[in-house]
């Protein structure tokens, strides 16, 4: 299980080193393999492969005649790309993603539950900023009742 939030920097390659208490878990459960994809938040998405491979199947069982459907399935498959981790817990990020996702230098990588996001520093603070609107009872129907 991945939670949290850590910021890192991308190195001049543009691999990003995941952080020690990840990487033996990612090891373990998928031999390093993992698949790095667009989101519609215009962050990536960091799936261990195993974990990808059902919602690949999913995906790709909708009906790409329906035009919201197929841009969304060009969006996450089209732009998936397998990764290893290397010997040194990095993984790298491809040019397109990055631009995609307007990673610069200064990066946030945050667990998911099963997988991360990761995120420019300052569209990650954004995204904060923008969750604190529920605090004026705008909150989705889902949400009502839950308590933490």
């Amino acid at each position: 299980m991945f939670r949290g939030s850590t910021q890192l920097n991308l190195d001049n390659k543009g691999r990003l080193a995941i952080p020690a208490k990840y990487r033996d878990e990612l090891l373990a459960n998928c031999g390093g393999n993992i698949v790095v994809t667009a989101d519609p938040s215009r962050c990536l998405l960091i799936y261990p492969q195993p974990v990808w491979e059902p919602i690949e199947e999913k995906l790709n069982s909708f009906s790409s005649f329906n035009p919201q459907i197929r841009s969304l399935q060009r969006l996450i498959i089209g732009n998936a790309c397998d990764v290893e981790m290397d010997g040194a817990g990095r993984i790298l990020i491809s040019p397109s993603l990055r631009q995609f996702a307007g990673l610069t230098k200064e990066v946030v990588l945050a667990g998911q539950g099963e997988k991360f996001e990761l995120w420019d520093r300052e569209g990650w603070d954004l995204e904060n900023e923008a969750a604190t609107a529920y605090k004026n009872g705008e909150i989705p129907s889902e949400l009502e009742g839950f308590s933490l």
